[in-house]
């Protein structure tokens, strides 16, 4: 499992109306040891490895059992997944992978056990978000290259791309990333891990 997270201070911008820029990265690690936790207690995952460049975060997620690696090309999302997938894919190649949000704070080990399973089926397929819009995880199996095209509109670039669908019911958890307040309520409201809980508790959500 390749998980990416950008430098903190640079993350969950579109969070700006309900965190400041004080409390943005605490929340921003916050979501990716929440993540970090549940994926490396699912039973179908061998190893969590996280692509980042920000110290901090590594220290956190190297505590929880999480490998890193460094974002060597430093050209966005993307580029950082394909790199961490090479790394992966040199030391395994013939481990199935798979690359998730780091802003899953709700993320059950049993559903995202579902996901895989259901993605263990196809060649290349992806999970679009809560939003039905974007991708918050994208599998393939050994021997396939990943070719990640997330960012805006992701769900149709990975539709475009020949990866197919899955289309799950009760797996909410693993569909629910956060980028703004509204994406937080829903994930409060689905139960989030206990640094989530912690860090948003310190915020005032309206509507909580």
């Amino acid at each position: 499992m390749v998980i990416p997270l950008k430098p903190l201070a640079l993350a969950k911008s579109r969070l700006a109306d309900t965190a400041g820029d004080g409390l943005r990265p605490g929340l921003a690690l916050a979501f990716a040891q929440d993540t970090v936790a549940a994926a490396l207690a699912c039973p179908a995952v061998r190893d969590v490895v996280v692509v980042t460049d920000d110290v901090l975060a590594g220290r956190e997620l190297t505590a929880l059992g999480a490998r890193t690696v460094p974002d060597e090309p430093r050209s966005g999302l993307n580029a950082a997944l394909a790199h961490a997938a090479a790394v992966v894919r040199g030391e395994r190649p013939d481990d199935a992978l798979a690359a998730l949000n780091a802003d899953l704070p709700a993320l059950r080990p049993q559903e995202l056990t579902r996901v895989l399973a259901a993605a263990a089926q196809f060649p290349r397929s992806f999970l679009p978000d809560a939003a039905a819009i974007g991708t918050t995880l994208l599998a393939v199996a050994r021997g396939r290259e990943l070719l990640p095209a997330f960012g805006t509109d992701s769900r149709a670039r990975h539709r475009a791309s020949g990866a197919v669908e899955l289309r799950l019911d009760a797996v909410d958890s693993v569909r629910q990333d956060v980028d703004t307040g509204e994406d937080l309520r829903a994930a409060l409201a689905l139960g989030v891990g206990p640094r989530t809980a912690r860090a948003a508790a310190r915020l005032l959500i309206p509507g909580q």
